[in-house]
């Protein structure tokens, strides 16, 4: 997969669509749990539906396949035709559901949300059986599977702060002692879910770092504590490619460490530094050679902490604050991606 054309225009006007309407399917978890006026599904359901698009979602759980003794084979999903509403509370309505083979949608997107538990892995095997069969998947779910959203910085070793993610507790501890201020974080939390500040005198050290570590037998992260995160978790998404030139940082609320929005973080958009920038476009081109079409790193201060490839959000507050429709440039990318021959 290429990059984006420069020619194709990439910002808060109106986007042109494709030249012909596309069907396209939102892999996601329950539809009914999708909260629409955050949720970024959502918005990229509207913006194809802005596009002249058919919308569809296949809740994850009916994903399947079959094998028939004519020798063919297909997978499959219950499939739900949606025309997407403004009212946040109530933002669609069902017009069809049958269930059919993923062959005959135009993209297919998967868009469920961590943890990147069995039910997720055996979605992507899946996935990947239906590229076999002709299916345009975004993000790619080999590519899913090989980047890990907090062990994927490890490619990426000068742009990122003093880590380190082991299970064994005296290696763990001994990281503590020398960066004496750190985050302790699960390799397959999301949300802020699991993360602990621990300084070098803190008295419940041992206690998390055997919590965590499960005794010694999990494998966790451990990375520098960065007091820039007062100014805010930067998410800055990467489409088809490409940089989007406004991030949302997340600011912790007082006495919190984390910044993330389900944890009481302030979501703020701004303008990418040039530091931001610098690490976006580093990554951008390499992620996108790979099938990660959409893509949310996470940056604090000057460091890379996460690369986010399974549900990026905060599409709705960029635009909500900048008027840059994120959502909208995810399908002239998508579109522009449909024109390629897999």
């Amino acid at each position: 997969m290429s990059p984006l054309p420069e020619q194709l225009r990439f910002g808060s006007e109106a986007f042109g669509g494709s030249a012909k309407p596309l069907k396209l399917a939102f892999v996601t978890g329950q539809l009914d749990s999708l909260k629409a006026y955050k949720d970024s599904t959502v918005a990229m359901m509207r913006a194809a539906e802005r596009h002249g698009h058919e919308v569809f979602a296949l809740e994850s759980h009916t994903l399947g396949w079959r094998h028939l003794e004519d020798g063919l084979s297909s997978v499959f999903a219950e499939a739900i035709h949606l025309r997407t509403r403004p009212d946040d509370h109530d933002w669609y309505r069902e017009i069809g559901r049958e269930w059919l083979p993923l062959k005959g949608f135009d993209a297919v997107l998967m868009r469920r949300d961590p943890p990147f538990d069995f039910e997720y892995l055996a979605a992507t095997w899946l996935l990947e059986r239906a590229e076999a069969e002709g299916v345009r998947v975004v993000n790619k779910p080999k590519a899913l599977r090989d980047h890990s959203e907090k062990l994927a910085i490890a490619e990426f070793g000068h742009l990122i702060p003093p880590t380190l993610v082991a299970s064994d507790m005296q290696r763990i501890q001994s990281f503590i002692d020398q960066q004496r201020d750190i985050i302790l974080k699960p390799l397959d939390g999301m949300g802020g879910q699991g993360i602990f500040r621990i300084h070098r005198n803190d008295a419940n050290r041992n206690s998390i770092v055997e919590t965590l570590s499960q005794l010694g037998k999990r494998t966790i992260m451990a990375q520098k504590y960065l007091n820039e995160i007062s100014q805010g978790d930067k998410r800055i998404l990467l489409i088809g490619g490409k940089v989007v030139p406004f991030c949302l940082a997340r600011i912790p609320k007082a006495g919190e460490t984390r910044g993330n929005l389900s944890a009481g973080g302030t979501g703020v958009a701004q303008e990418l530094s040039q530091r931001d920038r610098e690490i976006a476009e580093t990554l951008a081109p390499i992620l996108m050679q790979r099938g990660l079409v959409l893509v949310g790193i996470d940056v604090i201060g000057d460091y890379l902490t996460e690369i986010n490839v399974t549900s990026p959000t905060c599409m709705v507050e960029i635009r909500q604050q900048t008027g840059f429709d994120v959502a909208g440039a995810c399908i002239t990318a998508l579109e522009h991606l449909c024109e390629e021959k897999i």
